[in-house]
């Protein structure tokens, strides 16, 4: 193996997986320290790898000369007597940062018109499960994906959130491009912070400037609410869109839409505030990555009620004369779409907006339609697979953390009865931001369920959503001295135990993937 070595040194070339086992055992007995074969990457400045030194990662490189751009400890080894620069670098921003430099494959990137799943991460530790799922399917991968708001409720940063996907992803050896998605942004300076870090995804969430009023409103407030539109921002007048829409037929595929006067202002009242935010943001952004390639999704999901095919079609047609480019659209769908649970409606009438939906979106792009709250939603997955084919985005997010307490109810009970019980607690005060339907009532205390009994209650509808919400609260809890109360205990399990938690992952995202093999 010394000799396969140092001709990688001199000729790198890609590893056989025997040659990447092998030499994988070589260095962990050479280094003294776990290496993750799936990262062993020869190249002409040297041999990078990901190791594990107890619950620690780091970055090891192998060279001759040694890499002056990273940081880190530098050591000499001697191998047949020749001299080598080993170098054990920290997992820093600065190391991502220049190993994205070194190595292309591990940097995000946009991922353009093929169907894709956002596998949201709100600790840090899923991708290389992600990723051992992803091998064996279909859809594109978005491994670093979160939003403001959750990253705030972590405690995490823009950075970190890529970052910490970035190693997973060196960590497993994914190759064939992912993306990174900075998602639910409501404001520049928000899109700022994800820009500098990295991210080549920008989810735009205009919920704030959608009016959920208008739907019920007479005509006389409906006229006030126009009227009050910022008009300069929509870059048109209410005559000019009057003549765009009343009296035209729209064929959308095998549909025909047209606008009557209060459709035409119900869409226009409800949408044009988020229409114009939209684009200033999306000017923004544009402005701020200059020539770097990104992708754009707006969303409108986070609404009180579902997008109507006029108003989709609607938002999509002003969003183009207002110069916007996107890759996909996240409609408010009919039905209930509660996070952590399968769909609460009729699929029969979810089949029949769908279809219509993807027909506008096959007409005024092709872009993406982008399922949010999509985690769990196993009865729409076949559904999304037979219409929308590549036109579709996938977004989970709190699924995997669920997974990860499904671990510690595994491997450590008394932990997870602390955070049940805690979760139980703070469920009336954190569910106010989220739609879900779970009754505390429904949800046993730790107290009554025996110890393998609890990995079952992440199938139970009322604990799964009360899991769901309440994680910010349980991932910056303190105790009486300020200390995290669940946090480092929680990451301490899933890091010592990995392998049981990415078992968990890829098995759950197996379930979520593979409605869109056969299709």
């Amino acid at each position: 193996m010394v000799t396969v070595l140092q001709t990688l040194l001199q000729r790198p070339r890609p590893l056989a997986e025997i040659d990447r086992a092998a030499l994988a055992r070589f260095l962990t007995d050479l280094i003294r320290q776990q290496v993750y074969p799936a990262s062993l990457e020869p190249t002409s400045e040297g041999v990078f790898f990901l190791a594990r030194d107890g619950r620690e990662k780091r970055l090891g490189i192998l060279s001759e000369a040694g890499l002056h751009d990273f940081e880190g400890a530098r050591h000499q080894l001697s191998l047949d007597g020749r001299t080598l620069i080993f170098q054990s670098c920290p997992l820093t921003a600065a190391n991502a940062r220049a190993l994205r430099q070194h190595l292309a494959w591990t940097a995000p990137r946009p991922l353009g018109l093929r169907a894709s799943v956002g596998c949201g991460d709100r600790l840090g530790l899923a991708t290389p499960g992600h990723v051992r799922a992803v091998r064996k399917h279909k859809l594109a991968p978005v491994f670093a994906q979160q939003s403001i708001r959750e990253m705030t409720r972590t405690g995490r940063t823009p950075q970190q959130v890529l970052d910490e996907a970035m190693w997973g992803v060196f960590q497993e050896g994914w190759r064939q491009g992912y993306g990174a998605d900075a998602d639910h942004l409501k404001t520049e300076e928000d899109a700022d912070r994800c820009i500098e870090a990295g991210f080549t995804f920008f989810t735009i969430d205009p919920s704030a400037y959608v009016d959920n009023e208008v739907d019920t409103a007479d005509a006389a407030t409906l006229e006030a609410k126009v009227a009050a539109l910022p008009w300069d921002a929509l870059e048109t007048t209410l005559a000019d869109l009057r003549r765009a829409y009343l009296g035209q037929h729209f064929q959308v595929g095998p549909y025909e839409l047209s606008f009557e006067e209060r459709t035409l202002l119900q869409a226009l009242a409800k949408y044009g505030g988020a229409i114009a935010h939209t684009a200033r943001v999306y000017r923004h952004i544009a402005g701020r990555m200059g020539n770097r390639p990104f992708e754009l999704e707006m969303s409108v999901d986070e609404t009180e009620v579902p997008t109507s095919p006029a108003e989709h079609f609607f938002v999509a047609r002003e969003l183009q004369r207002l110069g916007v480019r996107w890759i996909s659209l996240a409609p408010r769908f009919v039905g209930r779409l509660e996070k952590g649970v399968d769909y609460i409606g009729d699929l029969e009438e979810f089949e029949a907006h769908l279809k219509l939906h993807v027909a506008i979106a096959r007409t005024l792009g092709p872009y993406k339609l982008s399922l949010h709250s999509g985690s769990d939603k196993f009865a729409l997955y076949p559904l999304f697979a037979r219409h929308a084919g590549e036109l579709f985005h996938l977004k989970t997010a709190g699924t995997s953390y669920l997974e990860a307490l499904r671990a510690v109810a595994e491997l450590d009970p008394p932990l997870f009865r602390e955070i049940l019980d805690f979760a139980r607690d703070r469920y009336e005060t954190d569910r106010a931001t989220y739609h879900v339907s779970a009754l505390l009532e429904r949800v046993p205390k730790a107290s009554d369920v025996p110890d393998d009994a609890l990995p079952a209650l992440l199938e139970q509808f009322d604990t799964r959503q009360v899991l769901h919400v309440t994680f910010g609260s349980v991932l910056t809890a303190t105790d009486a001295d300020g200390r995290p109360r669940f946090r480092d205990r929680l990451l301490a399990v899933l890091q010592e135990n990995e392998e049981t938690y990415y078992r968990l992952l890829e098995a759950h995202f197996d379930r979520h993937l593979a409605p869109f093999d056969a299709e």
